[in-house]
Formats: structure tokens, C-alpha cells, sequence
């Protein structure tokens, strides 16, 4: 994800924290300074708010290492303001995994709150139940409290929380993944409304979680769409196969003139019939911008899109492509470039064999 900067690795996993969560913390503690509380109250206040993201974080590794289990590995884990994201290399196809996957982060919390409500049942600590929400005098029942909503938030029938997966993957064995999904979505979008007309007359905030969940459902719907639409189909039946490729020591100008020239965007390098990378039309613009026109091609590509095989699955692909957020990937076949696959080549791909299908169901 952008603007995240990894913070620590746990158990082969990298985990990475937005920067959007730094001012969060800023924010907090510039707030309860502000409000006349003492800098001690202040630093349990923000105690408090790392120990719930560390609860999150716990939670995204149930997922991961779950997911693990099944031979599907985790990207990376983020933390945001808003929770965190565990970023699959895939998601599994076979419904009781997916099943699995998606409870396992719930059933974390739901750990975390059996422990602490054991802690605090031995110390007495639930004789009195709170008043006030006084994070200094009731730090644990509260971060319990907390782990409670979390597993009864992430338990809505919803994309993207984990009970719209859990759902899906109950839907699947009854029928076709995609008509589970589109099934699965709609129940999502239904509690969406539901949120944003509670939200109105009620909390506002209830408004900005139903508008995460249907862009969430729709997401989800439109990726199944993709995965079955698909399934089955290599890369050299989508990738360009009339492109321009460049040298590494080819000045960029060279470049801007084929760009001008055609409607080709992202361009593979290619030295002595090898792909060594690929120099993609933002980092152009911005060599543009700042003079480097007779600079060799070399200094601004990319080498993080690796090169994918003309008969590699093209769905699997396409996921690796939205991941890595390679907009544009070389193609080769017996080790030599055949093409250039891009984003926009497959969605006109799906577009015209949606296209065909509709006119053969007529």
C-alpha cells in the first residue's frame, strides 16, 4: 500500500504502517494536551489506542497465518486508522478455506477477550462494572469491551469484513462462486443502506462505515466477476502484441516520441533480447518535467514488474498485476518478448467476451 513504511517483520511477514496512523497518534495526543489533561493521561490515552491496533494486529495475523496453512501467503499486513489490511497473495477457491481464513481473525479477539475477562474475573476486577469510560482506571475492561465490538463488527454479513466472507464461503457449497458472491454482495449492500439511513437520524459516523461497506461489496463483486470471467485463459490471449520496445541506453526522448507517436504507454526494455525492465509513462512525465530528456532510459525504469510467461493463467495474473500495482507487465515466450500486457488490455478483454456472451445468450 502507498505511503506505508514497514515497521517490523513477524513471522516472515512484513508489517507496515500508514502514515495516515502516525498523525492519528499526533492528533491524539496534540487533542488531549489541548484539553488540559496531564501528559501522563495523555500517554495512557495513546497506550490505549496501540493496544487496540495491537489487538488488530493479532487479529490480521490470524488470517495470515491461517491462510498460510494452505499454501497462500501474506504480502504484507498494514495498519490504517481505520484497522488493518492482510494482503493475500490469493484468495482461496475451495469455500471451507476460505471459511477458515476469514474466521480465524475474529476467533483471535474473541481469545484475546476470553483472556482478559478470565484476568479480570481472578482480580476482582469485574465485581463493578464502570461508570465512566476512564481509560485509567479501567484500561483492560475496556480494551475487552473493544475486542467484543470488533468481533461483532467483523461479523456483519458484509464485504469487506470477515462475516461477508464467512458467508460467501457457506453460499459456495451450496452453489457457484460467483452467484454466492453476487449473493453475498448484495447482503452487504442491504446492510450498508440500513447503516447509512441509521447513520442519518442517528451518529454520522454510521455514515462513513456505510459507504466503506457498499464500495466494499461492490469491489468484491466486481473482482469474482473478474476471477470467473478469467478462469481458464492464458496471458497471450489478452497481451499487446504490437508494441514498441526500447534500450536501456536509448535516450528518453526516444521514448516521448513513440509515446506521441501511438497510443502505447509503458514501453519494455530490452538488452541483448532480454527484458531488464520497463519505463512506465508517470515516471516519464516526471523526468519530463524536470529536464532529463537526453537522460538514457536506463536511470528511470522500473524493474519491480518481473516479466510473466505468455502461457501463465491470466486471472492469477491479473491479481498478481493489481497487488504490485504494475499497471504494465512484459510478456515472453521461449525466453524471448512476445508482448505487453496491461491493465487496460484486460479489461477490454473481459469487455468483449462479456460482449460475447450476452449476444450467445440471446
Amino acid at each position: 500500500m502507498k505511503w506505508s513504511f514497514r515497521l517490523v517483520r513477524i513471522a516472515g511477514i512484513d508489517v507496515k504502517v500508514h502514515w495516515t496512523f502516525a498523525m492519528l497518534l499526533v492528533w491524539m495526543a496534540t487533542a488531549n494536551m489541548a484539553s488540559g489533561k496531564s501528559l501522563a493521561e495523555s500517554a495512557l490515552g495513546i497506550a490505549f489506542v496501540l493496544a487496540i491496533f495491537g489487538c488488530v494486529l493479532l487479529h490480521e495475523f490470524g488470517h495470515a497465518l491461517t491462510a498460510r496453512r494452505f499454501g497462500i501467503k501474506t504480502a504484507d499486513i498494514t495498519l490504517l486508522p481505520i484497522g488493518g489490511v492482510a494482503r493475500l497473495e490469493r484468495m482461496p477457491e475451495d469455500p471451507k478455506q476460505e471459511f477458515l481464513i476469514a474466521i480465524a481473525g475474529p476467533l483471535v479477539n474473541v481469545a484475546i477477550a476470553a483472556v482478559l475477562f478470565l484476568l479480570l474475573a481472578f482480580s476482582g476486577g469485574l465485581k463493578a462494572l464502570p461508570e465512566t469510560l476512564d481509560v485509567g482506571a479501567h484500561f483492560w475492561y475496556l480494551l475487552l469491551s473493544v475486542n467484543v465490538v470488533l468481533v461483532v463488527f467483523n461479523m456483519i454479513p458484509a464485504f469487506p469484513m470477515d462475516g461477508g466472507r464467512v458467508l460467501r464461503s457457506i453460499l459456495a457449497r451450496k452453489m457457484e462462486y460467483a452467484r454466492a458472491t453476487e449473493i453475498a454482495a448484495n447482503v452487504g449492500q442491504i446492510i450498508a443502506i440500513l447503516f447509512g439511513i441509521l447513520g442519518f437520524f442517528f451518529n454520522w459516523f454510521l455514515m462513513f462505515i456505510a459507504l466503506f461497506v457498499y464500495l466494499g461489496a461492490q469491489a468484491e463483486a466486481q473482482m469474482a466477476f473478474a476471477r470467473v470471467l478469467l478462469s481458464g485463459v492464458r496471458v497471450r490471449d489478452a497481451m499487446m502484441t504490437r508494441f514498441v520496445a526500447v534500450s536501456p541506453h536509448d535516450p528518453l526522448k526516444i521514448v516521448v516520441e513513440h509515446l506521441l507517436a501511438g497510443d502505447q504507454q509503458d514501453f519494455p526494455v530490452v538488452e541483448s533480447q532480454r527484458v531488464v525492465g520497463i519505463v512506465r509513462r508517470k515516471e516519464l512525465i516526471q523526468a519530463i518535467t524536470t529536464g532529463k530528456v537526453d537522460a538514457p532510459i536506463e536511470t528511470i525504469m522500473q524493474t519491480d514488474c518481473a516479466p510473466v510467461d505468455e502461457n501463465a493463467p491470466l486471472r492469477d495474473t491479473f491479481e498478481i498485476m493489481q497487488q504490485t500495482a504494475c499497471r504494465a507487465i512484459p510478456v515472453i515466450g521461449n525466453g524471448r518478448l512476445v508482448g505487453l500486457l496491461t491493465q487496460d488490455n484486460i479489461a477490454e478483454w473481459m469487455m468483449i467476451r462479456t460482449a460475447h456472451q450476452d449476444f450467445n445468450a440471446r
